[in-house]
C-alpha cells in the first residue's frame, strides 16, 4: 500500500523549500522529495572555512573533473572548492540541439546553496509587456497580485537593500543595505547627475546585514558558494527547511528521483508520484492530495513530459495546450564595459563584500524607444587589482616583491543582463535515443538567442561605456564575450502561466489547467523573463500558490 501524505513537494531548492515551509506551517503532512543526497546545515559545509592553499589544486579543475563534468566545467561555478554540489554530466546527460549550458546541483537545497543571491522585485511594467508587444501570452497576474507576497518572503528571507523610489524597480521590505565603496559611490553620484532615469545602487541581496530570524549576519567572506556556517544568506538549509521541520509535519526523503506523476484519468487528478531510489534503484509509489512541482525549470518540465505511461497521456501531464516544453528563456549577459579609475590611490577596500552594484533597466521606458523590445540592467562593481596583477610580467627581486605588497590600480566594470523574449520554438522535448543513469529518457534542448537579443547587446556594451566615460572613468573598454542560453543560470518558461487553457499550462495560481491538484512554482511557470534576477519572484509565487492550494483543499476542490 503506497504511503499517503497531504502534499508532495518535488525538489528542495528555493521554490521547493518555500512550498515545504508554507504547506507544513498550514498543517499539511508533507513529503519533500530530493533526487540527490542530503546536505546538513553547517556540518556539511566542509570547505567553508578552508583557505585556497589548503586545496590540493588551489581550486582549479583536474583532468578527471573535466572528464566527468563536460558541461559544468564550462563556467566558473564548478571548481575544486565544492565540486560535489554539481552534477556528474556523464550520469545525467542531455541533448543539445543548440548549445545550452545546463548547470545543475542534485542535493537537498539545490541551487539555493550556490545561487548569486541578487533579489529584485518585478515592476508593474514587467507583468504587462507581453500584452503590450504581443510576444508570448499575457500574464494572468499583475504586480499588485504579488506585492504583498513579495513583502512576505522578503520579511522572512532577509533581503538587504536601499529604498530608491524607482518605478521600474519597486522597493521592498529591506534589511539595511550593504555599502558601496568610495569609487562606486562617486560613480553613482555622477551617473545620477547626468541622467534622468539611470541610477547605480547597491545590489539587493539575500545576504543578512544584521542577525535575522535566528541567523547570523554576513561576515564579508564572499565564500557563499561553499555554504555559509553563519546562515547569513538565504538557502533552504538556513531558512525554509528549519521552519518546515519545526512544525513536525515534514518528511524529507533524499536520493529520490521522481520519474512520473501518477494521473487518475477518471478523476482528472494526480494521485501521487513514482520514485526511483537513487541508491537502490527500487521503485516506490507515494500518494497525496496535492503535488507541488519545484524541480527547477527544466527538471520540472522533464518530469511533466515524462509523466505519460501511468495515465495514458501521450503528450505529458497537463499538456492539452501543447505549450509544455516551449517558450524557454534565459537572460543573456557577458557584455559591457570597464575602465581605470584615477585619484583614489590612497583608498583601499576592507573585507570581501558578497554583493555588487546594480543599474536597473531604463531602455524602452520613460518614452525611450529602441529598435528592439524589452531591455537590460547592469551588475558590477569597483575594486583594486590584487597581487596577481604582475605575475605575467615575470618580475623578480626586492622591488617586484615590494610592489605586490601594495594594492594595484582601481578599476570598475559593469555587465549587462538582458531580457530574452518567449519564443515558441525555443523548446525542450524528450530524446528517446538516450537514457540517464536511472533509466529515464533524457531532455533535448533546442534554444538560441535571436535577432532581438543581438540588437540589444550593442546597447548593453555601448551604454556601459557611455556611462563610465560620463563618470570620468579612463581607458574605457567594451567587450562582448558571447552568451548562450543557460549561461546565466536563470532559465525560465516551458510550463507558462496564462489566462487561456488553450495557450498556457498554468493558471493565475500556478495551478495546472488540466490537473488542478498539481502546482508548478519554479522558473518553468514564468510567462516572460524581465531582466532582473528571478528567484525572489519564484519565492513570492510559491508562497502565494501554497496559500491558495490549502484553501482550495479545505474547500474540497482538489
Amino acid at each position: 500500500m503506497p504511503q499517503q501524505y497531504d502534499a508532495i513537494v518535488v525538489g528542495s531548492g528555493i521554490s521547493g523549500g518555500w512550498a515545504a515551509k508554507e504547506l507544513t506551517e498550514k498543517g499539511l503532512k508533507v513529503l519533500l522529495l530530493e533526487r540527490g543526497k542530503d546536505v546538513k546545515h553547517v556540518t556539511d559545509y566542509d570547505t567553508a572555512t578552508r583557505k585556497i592553499w589548503e586545496f590540493q589544486h588551489r581550486g582549479t579543475l583536474t583532468n578527471e573533473m573535466k572528464a566527468t563534468h563536460p558541461v559544468q566545467k564550462r563556467d566558473y561555478p564548478y571548481s575544486e572548492f565544492k565540486p560535489d554540489w554539481w552534477v556528474n554530466d556523464l550520469e545525467c546527460p542531455y541533448t543539445e540541439v543548440k548549445r545550452f549550458d545546463w548547470y545543475r546541483g542534485f542535493h537537498v537545497g539545490g541551487k539555493s546553496l550556490m545561487w548569486g543571491r541578487q533579489s529584485y522585485r518585478w515592476s508593474h511594467w514587467d507583468f504587462e509587456e507581453n500584452a503590450k508587444d504581443g510576444y508570448g501570452v499575457d500574464w494572468p497576474i499583475r504586480y499588485d497580485d504579488l506585492a504583498s507576497w513579495y513583502d512576505y518572503v522578503e520579511t522572512f528571507a532577509g533581503i538587504s537593500g536601499s529604498i530608491e523610489g524607482m518605478a521600474q524597480l519597486p522597493d521592498g521590505k529591506f534589511l539595511p543595505p550593504m555599502e558601496m565603496n568610495i569609487v562606486e559611490k562617486d560613480v553613482a553620484a555622477r551617473i545620477k547627475s547626468k541622467y534622468e532615469h539611470r541610477r547605480m545602487i547597491i545590489g539587493r541581496a539575500a545576504n543578512l546585514t544584521e542577525p535575522h530570524n535566528g541567523r547570523g549576519a554576513c561576515q564579508y567572506r564572499n565564500l557563499c558558494s561553499r555554504g555559509c556556517p553563519f546562515g547569513a544568506y538565504f538557502s533552504t538549509q538556513s531558512a525554509t527547511l528549519p521552519a518546515a521541520v519545526a512544525t513536525g509535519n515534514l518528511t524529507l526523503r533524499p536520493f529520490s528521483v521522481v520519474s512520473q506523476i501518477l494521473y487518475d484519468k477518471d478523476k482528472k487528478r494526480a494521485k501521487g508520484v513514482l520514485v526511483i531510489d537513487a541508491e537502490t534503484m527500487q521503485t516506490i509509489e507515494y500518494q497525496a492530495k496535492v503535488i507541488f512541482v519545484c524541480g527547477s525549470t527544466l527538471g520540472s518540465t522533464h518530469l511533466l513530459l515524462n509523466s505519460i505511461e501511468m495515465g495514458g497521456l501521450p503528450d505529458g501531464l497537463g499538456n492539452t495546450s501543447g505549450q509544455l516544453g516551449h517558450n524557454l528563456m534565459d537572460h543573456h549577459f557577458r557584455c559591457g564595459a570597464s575602465g581605470d579609475v584615477e585619484g583614489y590611490e590612497d583608498k583601499i577596500i576592507y573585507g570581501r563584500r558578497a554583493n555588487g552594484v546594480y543599474i536597473p533597466r531604463y531602455r524602452n521606458y520613460f518614452g525611450d524607444k529602441r529598435d528592439y523590445l524589452r531591455g537590460f540592467g547592469y551588475q558590477g562593481g569597483a575594486g583594486r587589482d590584487g597581487w596577481s596583477r604582475n605575475v605575467a610580467e615575470m618580475g623578480i627581486g626586492a622591488d617586484f616583491k615590494k610592489e605586490l605588497t601594495e594594492p594595484g590600480k582601481w578599476t570598475i566594470g559593469i555587465t549587462g543582463f538582458g531580457e530574452m523574449l518567449p519564443y515558441h520554438d525555443n523548446k525542450v522535448t524528450i530524446d528517446k535515443t538516450k537514457k540517464d543513469k536511472w533509466g529515464q529518457y533524457v531532455l533535448s534542448i533546442d534554444c538560441e538567442l535571436k535577432e532581438n537579443e543581438k540588437k540589444m547587446r550593442k546597447d548593453m556594451m555601448n551604454d556601459a561605456a557611455e556611462m563610465l566615460e560620463a563618470a570620468g572613468i579612463k581607458n574605457v573598454r567594451t567587450w562582448d564575450n558571447g552568451s548562450v542560453p543557460g549561461m546565466a543560470i536563470h532559465e525560465m518558461g516551458t510550463a507558462r502561466m496564462g489566462k487561456d487553457p488553450k495557450t498556457s499550462v498554468l493558471n493565475r495560481w500556478n495551478q495546472m489547467h488540466d490537473v488542478p491538484n498539481v502546482f508548478v512554482t519554479d522558473g518553468s511557470c514564468m510567462t516572460s523573463a524581465a531582466c532582473q534576477n528571478p528567484s525572489l519572484t519564484y519565492m513570492a509565487l510559491t508562497a502565494r500558490a501554497a496559500d491558495y492550494a490549502v484553501k482550495e483543499l479545505k474547500k474540497g476542490n482538489l
